[in-house]
């Protein structure tokens, strides 16, 4: 196990082998990697240890040097395990240059329904007992989707857990991937008007942008074709702190000055790439509605419910909005069949995203009965605007909970917990142990 020292920190490399299918423990396996961080000077000692699980699906553990953020906090009380979830990171890959080894688009989705919640948590309990002892148990934080991850673990193995900590993602327990988008639309709808709110010569900006995408084909510097449609999934930085600066600052460099025919910038499409090409995560996109398929809740395929959903907001139409005159409305997290043709990191992907898609009886994530017993003190913040989580569903979850204690604040955005200084991870574990 390979070691090393950050500023403050000594780092200790973890890999595991895990059944790709747990409920064939004996068949093939795959790697998973995780991240041992522990202040320096207090790597011998006897510290609890709080797993972390990043936000996705398919997003791979944060590479934080040093004392970075909220690990600063955490370092004081915790030995911390950064792990990259299967098929992230440095974990065994699941992309478009692995995946066709899997053989065809069939077995490579045969492949990819055991990336989810539920085989994520299994990989953490095998880990648990190797690192910590059968008897041992560990603490949990959980940003956005690894909430999600959070409830699952308290769904299936909450005797692994001591305490769990959750940032921005408790999700409804029984919500389909149609409920959550017909609550998501509205709530971009509102971000998106704060922003013009904000900035008002963004709405002509981003008019004149979209024309200009109807009228003529652009590549983005990847090679990525960039729609008129593809251009809307910018509004997903709108779910950050600082996403409506950022974004701003994104649109005011829009088009080349003093070029006749209107020429967009490179700079800009550099920076529209980087908000919206899959290249680094394309679990997110392949995986995403999958993350809410239940049989107990709907036994029916998720089947592209952003796209389905999005013909009962006509507001989100393009050319409805130009030939109105009305402000163009962004979108946020939604994935679209679409954009595997315009992302060359997606277009390999397109026929096991379809079959996903089309996939039904997911089994479930949640178990509300046992989470009504449960018996681990969580607690949760709850970001009241939040753009990516519901916040009814994430309260009506909550209430569901037995001894879950929330934090409602509209302080933070989505981001809190990485932009707070250790503040919004330092009231969860002052509230988890009763002390506010």
């Amino acid at each position: 196990m390979p070691t090393y020292r950050h500023p403050g920190t000594v780092i200790t490399d973890h890999r595991f082998a895990v059944p790709l299918d747990h409920a064939d423990p004996s068949g093939e396996r795959i790697e998973v990697y995780a991240r041992e961080v522990v202040a320096a000077g207090r790597e011998r000692e006897s510290l609890p240890w709080l797993l972390f699980l990043q936000g996705g699906p398919g997003g791979r553990s944060p590479r934080l040097v040093g004392r970075d953020g909220w690990l600063d906090r955490a370092l004081d009380d915790y030995r911390v395990l950064l792990l990259d979830q299967r098929g992230t990171g440095r974990s065994t890959p699941a992309d478009r240059q692995t995946l066709p080894g899997r053989g065809d688009a069939a077995a490579q989705a045969r492949y990819l329904a055991h990336f989810r919640a539920d085989s994520i948590v299994r990989d953490c309990e095998l880990i648990r007992r190797e690192l910590l002892g059968e008897d041992g148990r560990w603490s949990l934080l959980g940003q956005s989707y690894g909430g999600f991850c959070v409830l699952t673990y308290l769904s299936y193995a909450p005797e692994g857990v001591r305490e769990a900590l959750v940032t921005g993602g408790l999700p409804g327990l029984r919500s389909t991937a149609p409920q959550v988008y017909r609550a998501a639309y509205p709530r971009v709808q509102r971000k998106v008007e704060a922003h013009y709110a904000r900035y008002p010569e963004d709405v002509e900006t981003v008019r004149a942008v979209v024309r200009h995408l109807r009228e003529r084909e652009v590549r983005l510097p990847g090679g990525g074709r960039l729609t008129a449609e593809a251009f809307q999934a910018v509004g997903t930085m709108l779910g950050t702190g600082a996403g409506s600066h950022s974004l701003h600052y994104l649109l005011e460099d829009a088009f080349l000055p003093g070029v006749p025919d209107d020429q967009l910038a490179d700079s800009f499409l550099a920076g529209v790439q980087d908000n919206l090409s899959y290249l680094g995560r394309p679990l997110y996109a392949v995986l995403h509605e999958s993350i809410y398929g239940q049989r107990s809740a709907s036994p029916e395929a998720t089947g592209w419910a952003a796209e389905t959903v999005r013909a009962d907001f006509p507001q989100f139409d393009v050319d409805r909005a130009l030939a109105q005159d009305r402000p163009v409305l962004l979108t946020g997290e939604m994935i679209y069949p679409w954009m595997f043709g315009t992302d060359p990191a997606l277009a390999p992907l397109s026929e096991v995203a379809e079959l996903l898609a089309r996939r039904a009886e997911w089994p479930d994530l949640y178990d509300p009965q046992r989470l009504a017993r449960n018996e681990v003190p969580v607690a949760a913040a709850v970001y009241h605007d939040d753009m990516y989580v519901d916040t009814d569903d994430s309260l009506a979850t909550a209430r569901s909970v037995r001894g879950l204690r929330t934090w409602i604040t509209n302080e933070y955005e989505h981001d809190g917990l990485r932009v707070s200084g250790g503040r919004v991870l330092d009231r969860l574990i002052r509230m988890v142990r009763d002390e506010t």
